[in-house]
C-alpha cells in the first residue's frame, strides 16, 4: 500500500511550464506589435511625403514660401510633420517624418512634372528613351 504523505516530484511542474509557455507568447505578441507599429509608421511618412511633394509642385507657381507652406498643411493633415521642403523650379523636394521615439520614419520624396530626371551627383544623365519606327 502506498503512504498518502509521499507525493510525487513532479507533482505541480505543469503549472510552471503553462507560466513560462504564457510568458514566451506575451514576448513574441509584443514583438509582432512593435514591428506592425513600426511598418505603419514607415507607411504614414512614406504616404505623407508623396502628398506633400504633389502638393508642393502644383503650387510652385505662387512661389517656395506657399509651396512649402501647402506640403506642411498636407503632411500635418497625414500625422506627419515636414522635416524639409527645396524647390527648384517645378519640383519640389521634400522630407517628412512620421512617429516618435524609437519608432520614428523620415520619408524623401520628390514631385515635378514629367521629363528627363536630371542627373545626380557621381550618376552620368540619364537618356531618352529610344523611339522605334512605325512599321
Amino acid at each position: 500500500m502506498k503512504d498518502a504523505s509521499r507525493r510525487p516530484a513532479d507533482r505541480g511542474s505543469a503549472s510552471v511550464w503553462c507560466v513560462g509557455a504564457v510568458a514566451v507568447l506575451c514576448l513574441v505578441f509584443g514583438v509582432v506589435l512593435a514591428l506592425g507599429h513600426a511598418v505603419v509608421v514607415r507607411h504614414r511618412a512614406a504616404g505623407g511625403a508623396d502628398l506633400a511633394a504633389l502638393a508642393a509642385a502644383d503650387h510652385w507657381a505662387r512661389g517656395a514660401a506657399q509651396a512649402c507652406a501647402r506640403a506642411d498643411r498636407v503632411a500635418r493633415a497625414q500625422e506627419a510633420r515636414l522635416v524639409r521642403c527645396v524647390m527648384t523650379g517645378e519640383v519640389s523636394d521634400v522630407s517628412v517624418a512620421s512617429g516618435a521615439g524609437p519608432f520614428t520614419a523620415e520619408v524623401r520624396a520628390r514631385a515635378g512634372p514629367a521629363g528627363p530626371v536630371p542627373p545626380a551627383e557621381g550618376r552620368p544623365p540619364a537618356r531618352p528613351p529610344a523611339v522605334r519606327p512605325a512599321r
